[in-house]
């Protein structure tokens, strides 16, 4: 269990955690006695109205679970504006989709600020799967932006073709993970069963199949290959690739853009990472023990920006750059954005300043997390990455 320390829940919220594991035990019972870790994951964030993206508790922000770089600060829209503005001058179209715009605060700085900077797109699509969450983003802009809401057209699957831009903050690394063992020179998926009192993990021979292939490719599997009493976990997202595919064949013309943290490949599988990297954050305390309140509590794993690379680029895609959200930020002009607001007023001035120190410090935001751009029929370099640039880390 984690720590006792956490925040215990209401008594509504305990019995909705209840029903939701009630509904992944009856799946574990359908599938022969046990699920991979995908599984339990996509049930435990995504069941329709009772998954933690699903249902209707308040996750993003202060009042929720964790803080996102939107809900931090609207320098981060204003600043990311910047760069959909030069994205749209090289593209020619002027339409940005969104995938899972969580409050929606990142997509209302973005209209706000492209609307001063004349530059605001024909459509803001969002693709939400939740629509608790599409219902909170629509309340949003009407309260804020009335006179956009026209512009935003919400969607529930990928468009057929797409040109502009296309933004993911924060997306990757909710998607289901499975979870793989090597050791001894073999290999195993370690996936969930249900001993009648709880959740408990079992690990079974992985043998065959697309995980297989992908997992005897990665570092681990010389160690494990030539070495005994060898042991190592990590998270291969098979998710991750499969949004990667289909980004690729609807891109048109255009850039996709993402932010999340996560480490190239040499760095994820380091020895020094052998239990993976899966955390799970409630009421803004982190831990790591996924089987703790399903569906009250949300469930990440860093992202490989190597392997989603390495599909982006069998798909046809150029890699447009890769570096921290820190230089990404900052060659974006965020600190001219914040010298917008005049020093000697310091009531405005120093929240912004302490704002801007949280997104781009090496001790927050600014070293973990990482902003990778993909494209196709882009022929200048984008701002965000004219300094900094760690595609070698790739």
């Amino acid at each position: 269990m984690p720590p006792i320390t956490l925040p215990s829940p209401s008594e509504i919220a305990l019995q909705h955690s209840e029903a939701l594991q009630n509904t992944i035990q009856t799946r574990i019972n359908t599938a022969g006695g046990w699920i991979s870790f995908a599984d339990f994951m996509e049930a435990a964030l995504y069941t329709p109205g009772m998954g933690y993206y699903s249902a209707g508790a308040t996750k993003f922000g202060y009042a929720g679970d964790f803080v996102t770089a939107p809900e931090i600060s609207s320098l981060f829209g204003k600043t990311i504006a910047r760069q959909a503005a030069q994205a749209f001058e090289l593209v020619g179209y002027s339409d940005i989709l969104e995938f899972g715009a969580g409050s929606g605060k990142l997509a209302l700085d973005l209209l706000l600020e492209l609307e001063q900077l004349n530059h605001l797109p024909r459509q803001y699509f969002i693709l939400e799967v939740s629509a608790d969450l599409q219902q909170r983003q629509r309340e949003l802009f009407e309260k804020y932006v009335p006179h956009l809401v026209s512009s935003v057209q919400w969607l529930t699957s990928l468009p057929y073709e797409f040109d502009g831009l296309m933004l993911a903050n924060e997306v990757l690394d909710a998607m289901p993970v499975h979870l793989v063992v090597w050791q001894d020179h073999h290999l195993y998926e370690r996936g969930v069963t249900w001993n009648q009192q709880a959740f408990e993990w079992q690990e079974r021979p992985l043998i065959a199949g697309e995980l297989f292939e992908i997992t005897q490719e990665l570092p681990p599997f010389k160690d494990a290959m030539n070495h005994d009493s060898f042991r190592y976990l990590s998270e291969i997202s098979l998710a991750n690739r499969h949004f990667m595919r289909s980004l690729a064949q609807i891109l048109h013309r255009g850039v996709i853009l993402l932010i999340d943290y996560g480490f190239g490949q040499s760095e994820y599988y380091h020895p020094q990472r052998s239990q993976g990297t899966l955390m799970c954050h409630y009421r803004h305390h982190v831990h790591d023990d996924p089987f703790y309140l399903p569906g009250l509590q949300d469930i990440t794993s860093h992202v490989d920006f190597s392997a989603i690379t390495e599909v982006a680029m069998d798909s046809g895609l150029q890699l447009l750059g890769y570096t921290t959200q820190a230089h990404f930020l900052i060659n974006c002009g965020i600190t001219e954005i914040l010298s917008q607001t005049p020093a000697d007023i310091p009531h405005q001035y120093l929240p912004l300043a302490n704002q801007l120190q949280r997104l781009v410090s090496p001790a927050e935001m600014g070293e973990l997390f990482k902003v990778i751009a993909y494209g196709r029929g882009i022929n200048q370099p984008l701002m965000g990455f004219i300094h900094g640039d760690k595609s070698r880390l790739l």
